[in-house]
């Protein structure tokens, strides 16, 4: 684990938005721990998450490149990461997000901000099923534009579900773009280890990576 990891697992705890206990998935599987980034609902909270993200993506990504949120909680998160980018990495990047349904007065069309264009880089949370990302691919490349990264915060590193994969590498190898992240499930599970008040959890979290995490 880096230090950068390090700052970005201790952060979501601190923050509210790392939580343990019992959480139902999409896939329908029950986790021990859960990262919501809804929980960085002020200002604070969010501009420093969306450092993590202008980091990682400078760290990784050489391309001239425009970033795409899908809707909903990518909005808040390319907004964020937008401003990052240009205020500490001086990169003024375009940005859009979708809407999830047209509008047909006004600025019409299911795209807000600038259109979609040349190489695009999507924001998003964590890639538990994929469908959202299939989702994003599926408008950028229909709008002419060509999707080339994922960004997400954790990569939980689990089998898709009817698959010997994980949901990430699932999205490279469908799409055949890569995918990175702030941290993964291994950095989230030596945090735990090494925290005194977090110790307790760290059992349940190797169990149920034991049984899911892809090999």
């Amino acid at each position: 684990m880096t230090l950068h990891q390090q700052k970005f697992v201790s952060f979501a705890f601190e923050q509210g938005a790392l939580q343990f206990g019992e959480f139902v998935l999409n896939s329908g599987r029950t986790s021990p721990y859960f990262i919501n980034t809804g929980s960085f609902s002020r200002g604070a909270g969010l501009s420093t998450l969306a450092s993590f993200y202008a980091a990682t993506i400078t760290q990784n990504i050489s391309v001239d490149f425009m970033l795409y949120g899908p809707a909903y909680k990518g909005i808040p998160l390319v907004a964020s990461t937008a401003v990052a980018l240009h205020q500490e990495h001086g990169l003024s990047v375009p940005y859009a997000f979708n809407r999830k349904e047209a509008k047909d007065h006004g600025d019409q069309g299911w795209i807000v901000g600038s259109p979609l264009r040349g190489q695009v880089v999507i924001v998003e949370d964590v890639v538990t099923s994929g469908i959202s990302i299939n989702t994003a691919v599926d408008i950028i490349r229909r709008q002419g534009a060509e999707p080339v990264a994922v960004v997400i915060c954790l990569d939980r590193m689990e089998r898709a579900v009817d698959s010997r994969v994980s949901a990430v590498e699932l999205v490279r190898q469908t799409h055949g773009i890569d995918v990175f992240a702030i941290a993964t499930v291994c950095d989230l599970l030596e945090y735990v280890k090494s925290t005194d008040n977090l110790q307790h959890h760290a059992a349940s979290m190797k169990s149920y990576m034991d049984t899911y995490v892809a090999n």
